[in-house]
């Protein structure tokens, strides 16, 4: 299971920057993110190398944010990975609220970052699939 960031920040020019730059003074990592906007606010999620110290730093500068459980699945870089993963889901009836591409660092493998209502469960049934999560 990971830690997912979820930073809700004004829909501003250079408010990305901002962020970015406050956490690499603090010297944490964006090892995965994505955001999404609207015409006032928008949510940047972010998977982070210290959740912990990253909510800290942002909520210390005056961002509203939090953390939220989210499943990390490894697939292969391959034609079709990722539906192998979405058909499993499919045929178990469950629903992804959204999803979002990460990378791990030690094997060199790409992440999917999956949100749904329960990960755990979630991971349970792609581990028994024969899926490996983080």
């Amino acid at each position: 299971m990971l830690k997912q960031v979820s930073v809700f920040a004004e829909n501003s020019k250079g408010r990305l920057k901002e962020i970015t730059s406050l956490l690499a003074k603090h010297d944490i990592n964006i090892l995965g993110s994505v955001t999404n906007d609207s015409a006032e606010y928008g949510i940047i999620r972010m998977i982070v190398s210290d959740p912990e110290a990253c909510v800290s730093t942002l909520r210390g500068d005056g961002y509203v944010c939090k953390t939220t459980n989210v499943l990390g699945i490894e697939i292969p870089d391959e034609v079709g990975a990722l539906n192998k993963v979405l058909e499993v889901l499919d045929n178990c009836n469950i629903n992804l609220d959204y999803l979002y591409l990460s990378f791990n660092r030690e094997s060199a493998m790409p992440i999917m970052v999956f949100h749904t209502e329960d990960p755990g469960e979630v991971q349970e049934i792609l581990v028994s699939k024969g899926f490996k999560a983080l």
